[in-house]
């Protein structure tokens, strides 16, 4: 019987949940990437080569790349982005000669995963992520001020992100700042609002339209590489699934995935399938979309969020949320069996917790909390499993 490879990130030997803690929670499988290395530069054969030896050495396997970053000239289409393709190909291909085979990425401009609150406080004090759409409007027109704002947004959105942004305190503006200039796990620095206008001033050609031609673009150049050292490229929706700052997002639907396989329609095109990404927008039906790109699932992300009918979303506790994770888990365990393999899991955004709550870990990936989740998932699986046999 085929069951998930039960997979938790890990950030590198900085990280501070050590890989000999995920060994013992029962990780079979590790998902990291080569995080000192800047976007754009060549993953090496033995740069590969000695992190999977770390990780092996632990007992574990280095089941996925989270992620081999794209560089932004990609993203936008710059001058430079054939030299860095050429140099992603040589990273995808060291990392073969590794057998290191699921190659997660994402197509997000600027800003990846975005949350106003990370500190967000729970029944009983634990910490979790959240998304507050009337913040998220504040710093986006009063904070960075960005050009062209105003305009996107209509006249009763702009009146409450004025009364709000009015009525937070100092230390409610120290937090969205903070939290939206957050630099992404595995890197040293924080954005700036210096970096991020110069960033979007990059894209100030680049529409939906665009984007998508530069996604499609990439994807042609890169397959064959893919497709000829045995490769699955898993692509990372959307988070949050729709536009931030003005700038197109273009993983975020059910339509967009199947815009990007129609044009790229090779075997090694395929998901990184997370269920809290996708599960942010009401219209995205997480079962019926699992189903119909079932052989496009390379790897799971199980997380669940909760949303309202204003925008806001956070990160509610694994088997709760929005998304019924029982049906996600009972078509991962059907498709595995139909179709004879495993796919790589892993919990994420995890609640801060218990002594955690005392430590120095990064939102989302202290040990206590995403270990309660891959428990509970665990125990969903096994349960499913069982009832099946």
């Amino acid at each position: 019987m085929y069951h998930l490879i039960q997979s938790m990130r890990w950030y590198g030997p900085q990280d501070t949940v050590p890989l000999e803690h995920l060994a013992q929670a029962g990780c079979e499988g590790i998902v990291s990437a080569l995080h000192q290395i800047p976007a754009g530069e060549i993953w090496t054969e033995q740069a590969v080569h000695d992190y999977k030896a770390q990780i092996e050495a632990a007992g574990m396997q280095w089941s996925v790349v989270e992620s081999l970053p794209v560089h932004e000239a990609i993203k936008y289409g710059g001058a430079e982005r054939d030299q860095l393709i050429e140099n992603y190909k040589a990273s995808l291909i060291n990392l073969a000669k590794n057998e290191v085979r699921v190659i997660t990425y994402n197509f997000m401009p600027v800003l990846d995963w975005l949350r106003t609150d990370t500190e967000y406080p729970t029944v009983g004090g634990a910490r979790t992520l959240i998304f507050r759409r009337l913040d998220y409007l504040a710093f986006d027109l009063f904070f960075l001020e960005r050009e062209g704002a105003a305009e996107e947004y209509t006249q009763a959105e702009l009146a409450a992100a004025k009364k709000h942004y009015e009525q937070l305190s100092a230390t409610d503006k120290k937090r969205i700042e903070g939290n939206i200039l957050l630099a992404l796990p595995g890197e040293k620095e924080n954005f700036t609002y210096e970096k991020v206008k110069r960033l979007l001033n990059q894209y100030q050609e680049v529409d939906r339209q665009q984007l998508k031609a530069n996604l499609d673009y990439f994807l042609a150049a890169i397959l064959p590489t893919a497709e000829k050292w045995g490769l699955q490229m898993a692509i990372h929706p959307d988070d949050p699934p729709y536009s931030i700052l003005g700038l197109p997002r273009i993983m975020s639907t059910a339509q967009d995935v199947a815009d990007m396989i129609a044009v790229n329609p090779s075997a090694a095109n395929g998901l990184c399938f997370c269920t809290g990404s996708f599960g942010a927008r009401p219209d995205n039906d997480i079962p019926a979309m699992l189903k119909k790109w079932s052989d496009r699932v390379f790897f799971l992300h199980l997380r669940n969020t909760a949303r309202d009918e204003a925008g806001n979303f956070f990160e509610a506790p694994h088997l709760e949320g929005s998304t019924n994770m029982y049906e996600v888990m009972k078509l991962a365990t059907e498709i595995m069996q139909a179709q004879q393999r495993r796919i790589p899991m892993r919990p994420d955004h995890g609640f801060r917790m218990l002594d955690d709550l005392h430590k120095n870990a990064y939102s989302g990936y202290s040990a206590i909390g995403r270990l309660k989740a891959l428990a509970e998932l665990r125990g969903l699986e096994y349960a499913i499993q069982q009832a099946n046999a």
